[in-house]
């Protein structure tokens, strides 16, 4: 019997834990923890924001859909993984103590680092829990004149919300009449052609900021928020009515100072997705140390590599999956100019763009299907 334990309750730590308890032996113990009770289709939050979702309707209990698929559930936070002596301490709910495992998963996602932005968290809005988005959206029903910003701090690594916003702001002012009183500006730290996928997505998404009314605002890397305006090192200003920003991230401290992570905490991985330099360790989604946004797609092709091979071995075969790390990306505009983007970060290719009506559906199809598969 193996003892199997998968740390994090996202996309990367369902979809391993899942693909395990379809395929190996009910003799093996697979144990998911996870900090909440609650998974979240985190895509859904700028809906939720705006109205076009309730919470239930992007949420399930994670605790209930374990003990369905033969899981065990714990709800506590990851304290410290100790991978020389395959334990995990662990604090929470349900247990407060060690976990040993002979096989672990980690996908504990990334933490925001909010403290590295000073003023972030007194005085700006963000998209990254539900009741964050409740929050924001109650400021955005209040909004009826002035400045709204919109944008990323440094290694926020989570553009696509940002642009998602950006233009629901727009329609809905649109729809109460407000326009002509306000005004949204999208900031980005980077330059435009540095955007998502390259030259092909910038151009795209320019012309539909542009056919929206929204001011881009690049090169503009968020060092201080203070109450009314967003501040850079090189001391660029810009007030704000409304704001609502994505903080920067960092990997997991629970394996800090263990030499296989970065200095920003993500995981040093094979394209087996293991952790190099830890046995029978492996690593998903947000925590990993791949180049590029961090995205729950990624996580969940992520996952079904590192427990395909786990399966393997566990029955003392060779390790054959390995993971493309390609960026596969809608951007709901709302109408015809929704944007698809598909590419790899690991070539020169400059990937596909395409834009109609088409992808603002499949994406609502897509996160349909996931509620029906998983919750």
């Amino acid at each position: 019997m193996a003892n199997i334990l998968v740390l994090g309750g996202g996309f990367g730590g369902v979809v391993a834990a899942e693909r395990l308890a379809k395929t190996i032996g009910p003799e093996h113990q697979i144990t998911l923890v996870s900090r909440t009770n609650r998974f979240v289709f985190y895509p859904a939050l700028v809906r939720l924001a705006f109205g076009k979702a309730e919470p239930d309707d992007i949420s399930y209990d994670l605790r209930e859909a374990m003990l369905d698929r033969r899981v065990r559930f714990i709800e506590a936070n990851v304290v410290h993984i100790d991978p020389r002596d395959r334990k995990v301490t662990v604090d929470g709910a349900d247990i407060d103590g060690v976990l040993n495992y002979d096989y672990l998963i980690c996908a504990l996602g990334g933490r925001l680092a909010t403290e590295r932005i000073p003023g972030f968290f007194e005085f700006s809005h963000h998209l990254l829990s539900i009741g964050a988005a409740i929050k924001f959206g109650e400021a955005v029903r209040n909004f009826h004149s002035g400045h709204a910003v919109i944008g990323y701090c440094p290694g926020a690594r989570l553009a696509v919300p940002v642009y998602e916003t950006t233009f629901a702001l727009a329609r809905l002012l649109d729809e109460r009449g407000d326009r002509t009183g306000t005004k949204i500006t999208l900031l980005s730290p980077e330059p435009p052609s540095d955007r998502l996928g390259g030259s092909k997505m910038a151009s795209a998404l320019t012309a539909a900021l542009a056919e929206h009314g929204i001011d881009v605002l690049p090169d503009f890397p968020i060092s201080h928020v203070s109450e009314g305006a967003v501040e850079t090192d090189s001391g660029h200003q810009l007030s704000y009515d409304l704001l609502m920003l994505m903080p920067p991230f960092e990997g997991t401290r629970a394996i800090k100072g263990s030499g296989l992570a970065d200095k920003d905490g993500y995981l040093f991985v094979d394209l087996h997705m293991r952790v190099k330099g830890a046995d029978r360790v492996y690593a998903v989604g947000d925590c990993v140390a791949f180049s590029g946004p961090k995205m729950g797609h990624m996580a969940v092709r992520q996952a079904e590599v590192a427990a395909t091979n786990l399966i393997a071995e566990l029955e003392g075969q060779d390790l054959k999956a390995e993971y493309e790390h390609e960026m596969m990306l809608v951007i709901d505009e709302g109408g015809g100019d929704s944007i698809y983007l598909h590419k790899n970060l690991w070539t020169d290719d400059a990937g596909s763009v395409r834009q109609s009506r088409f992808w603002s559906w499949a994406k609502r199809i897509q996160e349909k299907y996931w509620e029906a598969q998983h919750s």
